[in-house]
């Protein structure tokens, strides 16, 4: 007998693999010959750049580079200091089980530390230890039954689920451009450091569309021709639209922001200025937050039916939460003194994020590079504040996956005496929470025969039934071929979700009992 049913389509997103690998990037450097050769390097940064991602069987492979400023004491009378700009390269290979072409991998790289050495006045060597974070989702279309609509005595187990199905996703590429001002009496001769960090971001969603907006915020320190440092500060508006069908307003979305490539260069010296241009990547996931109906058993009375079932895994119950926090501490910085600090690089480093019911517990240490003038020299040094902050685990529980970005807002440094700053730092936590939810699909029912009519010759129209641990209502009313219905009214039970071992339970025949069954039902007590 054909089972004729309904059905409804999900889109199921699942996070297939996740993976954190540091890894170290190296190349050496020849100086050019306009520039003097180096004694000694004072600071080293970079910002990271993704041009080219791909995802292959069990492994993901990454192109980009460092975009590296390094600060130099030169081997010159003139000079105090100068500055070299390079590309460090790199095409890494990470192995990523259960990746497979045709995902979609989300991306982060952060640079934990840099140094350079020299090797000798005319070739440095630059390392660079970066941490890549990878997440990979798959999706999948999934037919799920929902409803049989010719058995008129179907008993159907079904269990409700709350899960994140996918709009859709898209990404876009962005062009972000501005021109800084610097002050109207330097000559700029080199730029020496650059900084940039994505602030204030912000989605809107429109039929079709989301309008992704973030701000670049950009640091730069240069070097004039007279030999005096220059800091400018700017925002540049970051905003681009990402094409995705029937994505609409009450939708939830993940954006993420990849630096793709950048350019930084003084404009003619006449102008005061400096162009910067950064290409960044938009990439997006839309979802819908639905509820849906798994039938999760089912079982007919007087047919006896066969089903296949199959397990399935989907995102859901995805959240935000965003909390601002102040770190307050002192740190010793030897020679530095009031009035001689040029710039502080805050660098925070996440190194753990344990997960309760109650909280959220983040530690980690935020890194520090002091840069300061000393008479006639520049100096830089480093120092460390550690920081153990929580929040409130919104959810309840910790069966969560949380995907943790670290902003740093307003900082202030007071230098006191004998190197001692105090240290005042705002420190914005955004975490992504969502979880895996896994549920069972049931497909192909058929009908394999009718139970055979007739009355039981061991016993009448009742039995007594003692609960055994694991029992619930629906199986001992599928076992015997009753209803949880009957068992129910038979049994004046007012919870049907409750029943306690050594229970009895009184079963009504139900039409007719398999003999399978009924040779079970003779270890329990007949009436």
């Amino acid at each position: 007998m054909e089972v004729q049913v309904s059905k409804e389509n999900i889109c199921i997103n699942k996070l297939v693999a996740e993976k954190k690998e540091l890894i170290l990037i190296q190349n050496d450097m020849i100086v050019p010959d306009s520039k003097p050769d180096i004694l000694n390097t004072i600071n080293v940064s970079g910002n990271v750049c993704i041009y080219k991602k791909e995802i292959m069987e069990d492994k993901v492979k990454i192109d980009g580079n460092i975009n590296t400023y390094i600060m130099y004491l030169p081997d010159s009378k003139e000079d105090n200091l100068r500055a070299l700009t390079c590309n460090l390269d790199f095409s890494e290979t990470i192995a990523v089980p259960g990746a497979r072409e045709g995902m979609i991998l989300v991306t982060k790289c952060v640079i934990k530390d840099m140094e350079c050495k020299v090797i000798n006045g005319r070739k440095i060597s630059i390392k660079a230890g970066v941490e890549f974070s990878l997440k990979i989702y798959s999706n999948e279309e999934v037919e799920m039954i929902n409803q049989i609509n010719n058995i008129s005595d179907i008993q159907i187990l079904q269990e409700n689920f709350n899960v994140n199905s996918l709009v859709g996703n898209g990404r876009t590429s962005v062009y972000a451009k501005d021109t800084f001002n610097i002050e109207p009496q330097d000559e700029l001769a080199e730029i020496l450091k650059v900084d940039i960090n994505l602030v204030d971001k912000d989605i809107k969603l429109s039929y079709n569309k989301v309008l992704a907006k973030a701000e670049a915020e950009v640091k730069i320190m240069y070097l004039t021709e007279d030999n005096r440092i220059g800091r400018v500060v700017g925002k540049i508006p970051v905003v681009g639209f990402i094409d995705i069908p029937n994505v609409a307003e009450d939708n939830l979305c993940d954006v993420n922001y990849e630096m793709k490539n950048m350019q930084i260069r003084p404009n003619p010296a006449e102008d005061h200025s400096i162009y910067i241009e950064l290409e960044i990547e938009q990439s997006c996931m839309a979802f819908e937050k639905r509820q849906i109906n798994l039938i999760q058993d089912l079982y007919s009375p007087t047919s006896q039916l066969e089903f296949s079932q199959k397990r399935i895994s989907s995102g859901a119950d995805k959240g935000e939460a965003t909390k601002e926090f102040t770190i307050k501490d002192k740190v010793q910085i030897p020679g530095l003194e009031e009035g001689n600090l040029l710039d502080v690089q805050v660098i925070p480093n996440l190194a753990n994020t344990n997960i309760t019911n109650a909280k959220i517990t983040y530690t980690g240490e935020i890194n520090l590079n002091f840069i300061f003038t000393t008479e006639n020299a520049i100096h830089s040094r480093s120092a460390k504040i550690p920081f153990e902050v929580s929040e409130e685990n919104a959810e309840g529980t910790d069966q969560i996956h949380v995907d943790t970005e670290i902003m740093i807002g307003n900082t202030s440094f007071e230098v006191r005496t004998g190197g001692e700053v105090n240290a005042e730092i705002v420190m914005e936590i955004q975490t992504k929470m969502s979880k895996n939810v896994n549920m069972n699909i049931i497909d192909n029912i058929d009908v394999v025969e009718e139970l055979p009519e007739g009355q039981d010759e061991d016993y009448d129209s009742l039995i007594l039934y003692i609960v055994q641990p694991g029992d619930t209502l629906w199986k001992i009313a599928k076992r015997f071929h009753s209803t949880v219905d009957e068992l129910v009214r038979m049994n004046g039970i007012e919870d049907p979700s409750k029943i306690d071992v050594g229970q009895k339970i009184y079963i009504p025949k139900f039409n007719q009992v398999r003999k399978e069954n009924n040779e079970n039902a003779r270890e329990s007590v007949f009436v």
